[in-house]
């Protein structure tokens, strides 16, 4: 099942090291299957309030999304974003093709 990792990052310093950690990043998740699915796009607000940016990477599963987070390659530039930017990162799972609302239900 295809897991992501979520970002809503908001005060971010577009300095040399956030430019860097962006050069970086794309290697750290090659190995792990992963691909950035949202990155960059404003979205269109249709309710309530949203300020920052939405960051969505796909993986294979959940399993890929945790070893690429705890990836000594992506350990290093870790620091790089989290000392210019804000906000909170997420692991989640997806659902597959056929989910319904209600399936939560059960």
């Amino acid at each position: 099942m295809t897991a992501y990792a979520i970002a809503h990052l908001h005060e971010v310093d577009m300095c040399a090291e956030i430019v860097e950690y962006l050069e970086r990043i794309d290697a750290t998740l090659a190995p792990f299957g992963g691909h950035f699915i949202v990155h960059g796009a404003r979205p269109e607000i249709v309710e309530g309030e949203w300020h920052g940016d939405l960051i969505a990477i796909a993986f294979p599963d959940l399993a890929a999304a945790r070893a690429w987070y705890a990836s000594d390659a992506y350990r290093r530039i870790l620091p790089l974003r989290m000392q210019h930017a804000r906000g909170p990162v997420i692991l989640v799972d997806g659902v597959d093709g056929n989910h319904k609302a209600t399936d939560i239900l059960r």
